[in-house]
C-alpha cells in the first residue's frame, strides 16, 4: 500500500494551512476526514468517514490502496487523533504527518497557561467522568470535548464535586474567523455553545470541597461497600507492594468493592485494571465506584481460576478474595509477566496457613500490619483494634 499523507487542519481550514499541506491535498487522488473537515478543503474525490470509524478503516484504506490517499485531521494528528491510529494500522513507515497547531496549543495561547503545566483530559469517545482524578486545588486542565453538551455536563461535575468555584473557560471555533471565548465560575454556566469547542478549567475548590488525591489510601467512606473493602491503610500498603507503573495491568481477583483496582488505575490515565469478582450484585457496585471516582476499570463476573482464563497477562496481581480456592495462586503465578508482583492479604488463619507455605516456595516479603483506631470508652477515648492483616508480595 502506498504511504498516507495525514494533514492537520484548523478551523480557519484552507487559508490556515502551510503550502506543504495544501499540496499534500491537491495533489492526492481522494481525500478522506469527516464531513465539516472536507467542507474546508478543495478536491474532487472526497470520501466522508463511516461510523463506526475503527471497524471500518482497514476496509476503507483497502478500496483504495491503489491511489494517492490523503487523510484530514483536526489539528496535530497525532495528539488524541486519527493519524496515532493509522500509524498503529499501518506502520510509521506507511504514514507521513503534517501537522497543525493542537486546539490545546492554541487554548493555551488564549488562556496564557503554560502548555507543560496543564492536564489534558479527552472525552471524545470517552466518559465525562474520567475528569474526576484530575479536579485537585489549584490544577489546570485543558478538557476536549465531545460536542455541544460537553461544557454543561463538565461544569456540573465540577458543582457536584465542590468546584463551584472554579474558572470554566469555553472556547470555540479556535483559530477561525469565529472563534468565541467565554469564562465563568462552573457554578454559574449556562450558555449554547459551537460543537467545536475546548474546556479550559482552573480549578478551585470549595471551602467544604473533600480532597481526594490520586496517591494510594483514599478514605474508606469515598467507596460504596457491603463490608468487603479492603480498609484504607491496609490499601496503600498494599499498592506500595504492587507499586502501580504507567502503562501496566493489574488482576484484582477477588474484586469486592473494587478499591484496589480503582486506586491502581487513578495512579496514571495509562493504567489498566480488571476485577473480578464472582457476586453480580458486588460487580454492579464495583462499577458504580469505578465511575464515580473517575475511571475505568474492565469488571469480569465470575470466579477465579476459571474466570481467568481469556484474561490478558498481568504486570501485577492483587488477590484479596477466593485465594483459598484450589489452583487460585498457582494459575496466578503462571499467568503473571516477567518481573511482575503478586500480592495477597489474608486475615483467616486458614489463608495465612496458605501464604505461608507459598512464601516457603517463591520467598518475597511477609507483613502484618495491625491498625488501631481511637474510640470513645465510656466518657474518654481508647484504641480499638481492627483484625490483623498479612500482606504477602512477590516479585515474579
Amino acid at each position: 500500500m502506498p504511504e498516507v499523507t495525514v494533514v492537520g487542519v484548523g478551523a480557519d481550514g484552507w487559508d490556515g494551512l502551510s503550502s506543504k499541506a495544501r499540496e499534500a491535498i491537491s495533489s492526492a487522488e481522494v481525500v478522506m476526514g469527516s464531513v465539516r473537515q472536507l467542507e474546508l478543503v478543495p478536491g474532487d474525490e472526497k470520501v466522508a468517514w463511516p461510523s463506526p470509524l475503527s471497524e471500518s478503516l482497514p476496509g476503507l484504506l483497502a478500496t483504495y490502496k491503489d491511489q494517492k490517499i490523503c487523510v484530514l485531521a483536526s489539528g496535530d494528528p497525532t495528539f488524541h487523533g486519527i493519524g496515532t491510529t493509522l500509524t498503529r494500522l499501518l506502520g510509521p513507515e506507511a504514514v507521513h504527518v503534517i501537522p497543525h497547531p493542537s486546539s490545546v496549543s492554541l487554548a493555551c495561547a488564549r488562556l496564557g497557561w503554560p502548555q507543560d503545566q496543564v492536564q489534558v483530559v479527552s472525552l471524545v469517545g470517552h466518559p465525562l467522568e474520567l475528569v474526576h482524578p484530575h479536579v485537585q486545588p489549584g490544577r489546570r486542565l485543558v478538557v476536549l470535548s465531545w460536542g455541544a453538551h460537553t461544557p454543561a455536563e463538565v461544569a456540573q461535575l465540577l458543582t457536584d464535586r465542590g468546584y463551584g468555584d472554579s474558572e470554566i473557560t469555553v472556547l470555540e471555533q479556535l483559530g477561525s474567523a469565529q472563534e468565541t471565548v467565554r469564562t465563568t465560575k462552573a457554578r454559574d454556566w449556562d450558555h449554547p455553545v459551537d460543537a467545536l469547542n475546548v474546556i479550559g478549567i482552573d480549578c478551585r475548590p470549595d471551602a467544604d470541597a473533600r480532597l481526594l488525591p490520586t496517591s494510594p489510601g483514599l478514605p474508606d467512606d469515598a467507596y460504596e461497600s457491603d463490608g468487603q473493602l479492603t480498609k484504607r491503610e491496609v490499601r496503600a500498603v498494599t499498592l506500595s507492594r504492587l507499586a502501580p507503573v504507567p502503562g501496566q495491568l493489574l488482576w484484582d481477583v477477588g474484586g469486592g468493592a473494587g478499591s484496589i483496582a480503582i486506586e491502581w488505575t487513578r495512579h496514571h490515565p495509562s493504567c489498566r485494571a480488571v476485577a473480578i469478582e464472582r457476586d453480580p450484585d458486588r460487580a454492579k457496585r464495583l462499577d458504580r465506584n469505578a465511575a464515580g471516582l473517575g475511571v475505568v476499570v474492565r469488571t469480569v463476573v465470575g470466579a477465579a481460576p476459571d474466570a481467568l482464563a481469556e484474561l490478558e497477562s498481568p504486570d501485577a496481581i492483587f488477590i484479596g478474595g477466593g485465594g483459598t480456592k484450589p489452583g487460585v495462586i498457582e494459575t496466578c503465578w503462571e499467568a503473571l509477566n516477567p518481573g511482575g508482583r503478586l500480592v495477597m492479604n489474608g486475615v483467616t488463619l486458614e489463608t495465612e496457613t496458605l501464604i505461608a507455605r507459598w512464601y516457603a516456595d517463591l520467598g518475597g516479603d511477609l507483613v502484618r500490619l495491625s491498625v488501631q483506631r481511637a474510640s470513645p470508652v465510656g466518657g474518654m477515648t481508647g484504641w480499638r483494634a481492627a483484625m490483623p492483616v498479612t500482606i504477602w508480595s512477590v516479585t515474579k
